[in-house]
């Protein structure tokens, strides 16, 4: 988005765009285009001296100019190293490196002008300004600028044209990795290994040999960085071997591509880019990738999306699954499908370019690999209702949590046995202590991860015998898709070749569209059956063990909408009594605060609970609401939660987490249960933001109206812009 302060910027046509990309504005290109700064000892005073002058003579005044007014828009002569100094000394009183609401500095700061080539000042003033100044300095600095023209318009622009620029022009550069050798030693280094010797290591699947050969041979030229290269068996993965790969975890290779070395000359082979989480989540994730693709194709990223889809396919083809993400410890765990939304979407963008076709059919092909040799067949599968489950095989406990993670868990057990707690998680992962009890719970633990929503009570200790609404309502989408785009693509023909058919698939069998809309509507029947509740008018989840309605009250139920499965009259119902329950001051919470109990000490808050949201519910539920006519209630969602994330970049040095208590108006990106928060622990400025957050916001401000995004610029709470606008009678447009 263009900011609006953009249009009273006149330069001429070879100067620098204030608002350029920080690689552009800071890099070589911008320096070349800038104006020349005149010699003069006054740009070389340190801009702490006055600060420090002006702290000790008199107590801050109105913003005030040494600097003549003109239409021209005021730039600073701003020398790097000593304003970020004197900047944080005066501003950050809590030594975080950031500058925000929380911090009791006197929140101004004097900057010498370009204009008069640093002699004259003017007030930089308050914590969005003065944080924008902290985040501005220190990407200077990253670039090596010890001195930089800064555009005020860079300090006092629009915060949601800041953060939109921001997402599009950084933060999705930022959070794309690939996996080859220009930088297998990073990425191939697992924060979450335990292990005693961490190096970097890839598993390479039997069907792509010429993978292994890339890999065999960069790990002999370049023996410094220790990389291990090891086969997947062709046999299916069990969980015994995923278990036995516990001290030797590693990464999963994923797609990659031939091109010419212009270097050499030479063809050779480089990863295929994909889009991370953020944080500590640093691989190729399933359905982060699905939301992340939503915001890359708003923002002109189709190249990433695409590619993710590529990826994507590569997986289920050798793998047969898309993983939770592409290290060893996840080999038998999957993550909620989206895969045929996701090449959909795409599609849409590229069908005029060649081989748009044949990137749709390898997409659709995948999707019917995965879904009939992960969620239809055994053990997530449910025989009776015809539902499926998170289910995933594995044994012992899930090697990529912190040592400490189960030891609540773990200690009575090891008190039992006569052992350490890390004398007995060996023995029991090695079979030689059997506790089924213990069987069970992590069977449902790994289900609660396979199902993106770990932790909840919602699936604590159940969640493997639950057929959930957002699993079905995601299988009911795939149904429905491969019927359509095999009738209007592919002529109600769709042939199969072996490399995607699963097993009790028939090599070479042709698939058509009959068939999958008989399954969808099969589907949509048992899920009226087991998971609507007419009189409370929403689904809930059903425990297909005890063949039980489950009565916890979750944000899931509008995936159905999303996916159409729901009825007209059934969608009418969850607008009318379901949505209060779930709306609350930043949007959607994740379930009610009824069905998630009481907390405390023994029984703490769980993330995926009562009162934290989460950008996939919004994203989910804003799009099933426009695609039954809810228009007013998408558009005020999607408000809510713009708003709150806006209002915590505008206040906290332009923060952008993974989840929000979406119940705190002031601080909602401070959340401590569980894992903590990914995205707020950065020191000057944030170059990630969150993967699923970035992309709720670029789409969240596709669905609000333009007197909309005017007010969430203006910082305008919800409730006072729909007074403002039903006294105005303009019902928001």
């Amino acid at each position: 988005m263009k900011s609006p302060y953009a249009r009273n910027i006149r330069r001429s046509s070879g100067e620098l765009d204030p608002y350029s990309a920080a690689h552009i504005y800071y890099g070589q290109d911008g320096l070349a285009r800038r104006p020349k700064i005149r010699a003069n000892s006054s740009i070389y005073e340190p801009a702490g001296a006055r600060n420090a002058l002006a702290d000790e003579t008199r107590p801050p005044t109105r913003r005030a100019s040494l600097d003549n007014a003109g239409q021209e828009p005021r730039r600073f002569l701003v020398p790097v190293d000593a304003t970020l100094k004197e900047l944080l000394r005066r501003e950050d009183t809590d030594g975080n490196m950031q500058i925000t609401i929380e911090d009791a500095g006197p929140k101004v700061l004097r900057l010498g002008t370009f204009a008069s080539n640093g002699f004259n000042q003017f007030d930089i003033r308050g914590t969005y300004m003065l944080s924008n100044l902290l985040q501005e300095l220190t990407i200077a600095q990253g670039f090596g600028r010890k001195q930089i023209v800064l555009d005020e318009s860079r300090l006092n622009e629009n915060p949601v044209s800041r953060l939109s620029r921001l997402i599009k022009t950084s933060f999705w550069d930022n959070l794309t990795r690939r996996i080859d050798g220009s930088v297998i030693e990073k990425v191939g280094l697992d924060p979450k290994d335990w292990t005693q010797d961490p190096r970097p290591r890839i598993y390479v699947p039997r069907g792509a040999p010429e993978q292994y050969e890339y890999y065999t041979r960069l790990a002999k030229q370049r023996p410094d960085i220790r990389l291990d290269v090891q086969w997947l068996p062709s046999e299916e993965i069990t969980g015994e071997f995923v278990r036995d790969l516990n001290d030797k975890p590693g990464l999963l290779a994923v797609a990659m591509e031939e091109y010419t070395d212009p270097k050499t000359g030479e063809k050779d082979l480089r990863g295929l880019p994909f889009v991370v989480p953020g944080g500590r989540f640093n691989e190729f994730y399933g359905w982060d990738s699905y939301m992340e693709s939503i915001g890359l194709l708003i923002n002109d990223r189709v190249d990433l999306a695409k590619s993710m889809v590529l990826n994507f396919c590569f997986c289920i083809q050798h793998y047969g699954k898309i993983f939770n993400a592409n290290r060893s410890y996840y080999l038998g765990r999957s993550q909620p499908p989206f895969l045929t939304d996701m090449a959909l979407r795409v599609y849409e963008k590229i069908k005029t370019e060649p081989g748009a076709l044949d990137f749709l059919k390898m997409a659709i092909r995948a999707a019917i690999k995965e879904y009939h040799g992960i969620w239809m067949a055994e053990p997530r599968l449910d025989p009776i209702t015809g539902l499926s489950r998170y289910r995933p095989v594995g044994v012992g406990v899930p090697p990529e949590t912190e040592s400490s993670h189960f030891t609540h868990i773990l200690k009575p057990y090891a008190e039992k046995h006569g052992v350490s707690n890390e004398e007995f998680v060996l023995a029991y992962n090695s079979g030689s202590i059997k506790e089924p009890e213990l069987d069970e719970y992590f069977l449902h633990d790994r289900a609660v991860r396979e199902s993106g929503h770990d932790t909840s009570y919602r699936l604590e200790k159940v969640a493997a015998n639950l057929a959930t609404i957002d699993l079905n309502s995601l299988l009911y989408k795939y149904e429905v898709d491969i019927a359509r785009t095999i009738h209007v693509f592919f002529g109600d023909k769709l042939y199969m070749p072996p490399q995607f058919c699963a097993a009790g698939m028939t090599p070479e069998q042709f698939e058509t569209s009959a068939v999958w809309d008989r399954r969808s509507k099969k589907r949509r029947a048992a899920m009226d059956k087991y998971l609507w509740n007419e009189k409370k008018g929403m689904y809930f989840d059903y425990d297909t063990v005890k063949q039980e309605r489950m009565h916890y009250e979750s944000a899931t139920t509008f995936w159905a909408m999303w996916s159409g499965a729901a009825t007209p009259r059934q969608a009418a119902a969850m607008v009318i009594q379901a949505l209060p329950k779930f709306e609350v001051f930043g949007g959607l919470v994740s379930g009610t605060e009824e069905s998630r109990g009481i907390t405390g000490l023994s029984r703490p808050n769980r993330q995926w609970d009562y009162p934290y949201g989460w950008a996939p519910q919004q994203i989910l539920a804003w799009t099933g609401l426009l695609r039954y006519g809810y228009t007013e209630e998408a558009e005020r969602l999607a408000y809510k939660w713009l708003y709150m994330v806006t209002k915590a970049f505008f206040d906290f040095n332009g923060v952008v987490v993974e989840k929000y208590d979406v119940t705190r108006p002031i601080d909602p990106h401070k959340v401590d249960a569980e894992y903590g928060n990914q995205g707020s622990d950065f020191k000057g400025v944030a170059r990630e933001g969150f993967g699923w957050v970035n992309a709720s916001y670029v789409y969240g401000l596709t669905i609000v109206n333009v007197h909309m995004k005017r007010a969430l610029g203006a910082l305008t709470p919800w409730e006072t812009f729909d007074r403002m606008t039903e006294q105005a009678g303009t019902v928001g447009y």
